[in-house]
């Protein structure tokens, strides 16, 4: 991921039945992918999350925030949104691992992608990004790529806003939804 030569595509992340596919991306590098589940809870999503969602109004969401890592280094704080309706009282609203994975979960609960969009910018980091992150450089712009995915009739179930330090170096997306 911080290697020029290293391209990954976005498919494997949205399909069900896949486990852990950061691990396995990072070990088809000869690397080591983790992740650290640092918090799930209902909130009142940012306005600009909820809008995504079609959310009415002061309609709550459960936000479960990771700490993606390569090799024990955080290079990555992703923070993925679903309308309580869909996700409260299952383990998205816990901080366990999930068996089979998110995707798969959502799934099983009728939840399965149809379109795919994502938004890519860069910006300052955030206090708590800086932190997680561990950048030292308060020079350092954050690369922030946000993902709306939605069933086949367009109803959006999930909003996931991944953060990472600017020095990343190269995205590249390849994705197919059958």
């Amino acid at each position: 991921m911080t290697d020029e030569r290293w391209t990954g595509a976005s498919t494997p992340y949205i399909e069900s039945g896949q486990g852990d596919v950061w691990g396995k991306e990072a070990a088809g590098q000869g690397r080591t992918g983790t992740q650290r589940i640092l918090k799930a809870e209902e909130v009142a999503p940012p306005q600009d999350i909820a809008s995504a969602l079609d959310l009415p109004s002061g309609e709550a969401a459960v936000m479960r925030q990771r700490l993606i890592l390569l090799d024990g280094c955080p290079i990555e704080l992703a923070n993925s949104y679903w309308p309580a309706a869909i996700a409260a009282g299952t383990p998205l609203a816990s901080t366990g691992k999930i068996r089979g994975g998110t995707v798969s979960l959502l799934a099983e609960l009728g939840y399965r992608p149809g379109t795919v969009a994502e938004d890519v910018h860069t910006r300052p980091p955030t206090r708590e990004e800086a932190e997680a992150l561990q950048l030292t450089d308060n020079r350092e712009w954050v690369l922030v790529l946000t993902r709306t995915i939605s069933t086949a009739d367009g109803q959006p179930y999930e909003v996931s806003v991944m953060v990472s330090p600017g020095r990343i170096g190269r995205l590249h997306y390849s994705m197919k939804v059958d």
